[in-house]
């Protein structure tokens, strides 16, 4: 079932503020530096606090009802065999999922974040659920070898879907997660078209392809590209309609949605660092609201990563998607604002500083 109908309409992204504040950066750097600790000494976790402080525009970091949102969808590429998984696994997994039986909710209920699934597209009617959004765009994204994976309408009911599910959550944080067989094939191609690399750099194993299968999954990928040459200029509604996924589109418009309402956006894998990418062209200042949560075993995540010159916070060799990663770093994000609300001063502690500091 379509959620709404798609009728003709101006797309409207959500205004999306940068959060250069040359005063507010110099008063939050000074706390961070005259912690006790010599300077720098906590490394990523400085920066980590400061981007915080940052987002919030304040001097004391609050995080309240974390979201863990899962958007689900089917792509007709998985017809051309460049999964290891069939189809069907999509909506099985968003049953396990629903049963609390998936990793995405073993470390959900670990770090206490709610957790919503979002029916994006997925190729069957799924049961009601309280747990379960049903923004169903259609029934997957058509074979992208043989024609655009949606139209214009799609890719843009998508893109607002993500938004209007945002405005409908409570809390400052919010973490993004994706299932769907073949997702990969379509994060690659928006990738290799958008950064502007050759399709095996930007294409991996996947769901766990062999050597030979990877090659095929190259292949494959590279006619597609074919089939839809880049818009001139380049044009990233239409390349996303072409070539994308309804998760990845609905995720970019949530990331928007997200950082209009300065929350903190965990960014898990390649997937969602695609949707990342999406979003980042569309309005560049959605980026300062994003935290890399993690750089995945995908081929290609490397090379997103650096474009966006995005440092991850952790490397695990993770490559399960769900949002696992975002949620295994919330660890390092608490205690970045820990360390930057509690940590005693030089001054309160009555420890002497470094000479000249």
């Amino acid at each position: 079932m379509t959620h709404s109908p798609l009728q003709a309409q101006t797309l409207r992204l959500p205004p999306v503020k940068s959060t250069a504040d040359l005063a507010l950066e110099a008063s939050l750097r000074h706390k961070i530096d005259h912690k006790t600790k010599p300077l720098g000494a906590l490394g990523r976790l400085e920066s980590l606090a400061l981007q915080l402080g940052l987002i919030q525009r304040q001097e004391t970091i609050s995080f309240n009802q974390p979201q863990m949102v899962v958007f689900a969808a089917d792509h007709g590429i998985a017809a051309e065999g460049v999964s290891a998984f069939p189809q069907a696994v999509t909506v099985q997994m968003v049953g396990n999922m629903l049963a609390g039986g998936a990793a995405i909710n073993v470390f959900a209920r670990q770090h206490g974040f709610a957790l919503q699934v979002v029916d994006a597209g997925v190729a069957a009617n799924l049961p009601a659920h309280p747990q379960l959004l049903q923004r169903k765009i259609a029934m997957g994204t058509n074979n992208l070898c043989k024609e655009p994976a949606m139209s214009r309408a799609q890719a843009e009911a998508a893109l607002t879907a993500g938004m209007e599910i945002v405005q409908a959550l409570p809390g400052n944080v919010i973490a993004f997660g994706e299932m769907g067989i073949a997702n990969t094939s379509a994060a690659a191609l928006l990738l290799a078209r958008l950064i502007g690399i050759s399709v095996e750099e930007a294409t991996g194993r996947g769901t766990g392809l062999n050597d030979q299968q990877l090659l095929h999954k190259q292949t494959v990928l590279t006619r597609a590209l074919v089939l839809h040459p880049a818009t001139e200029p380049l044009d990233v509604m239409t390349e996303l309609a072409a070539l994308g996924g309804f998760e990845i589109a609905m995720m970019a418009g949530a990331m928007l949605q997200a950082a209009s309402e300065r929350r903190v956006v965990l960014v898990d894998g390649f997937i969602a660092s695609t949707a990342a990418l999406i979003a980042q062209t569309l309005v560049p200042h959605v980026q300062h609201y994003m935290v890399f949560c993690h750089r995945s075993a995908e081929r290609g995540h490397t090379l997103l990563l650096a474009h966006l010159k995005a440092k991850p916070l952790l490397e695990l060799d993770l490559r399960l998607g769900e949002g696992t990663g975002a949620l295994l770093a919330w660890p390092l994000v608490q205690s970045a604002a820990s360390f930057f609300n509690e940590m005693a001063s030089f001054d309160s502690a009555g420890i002497s500083q470094k000479e000249g500091a």
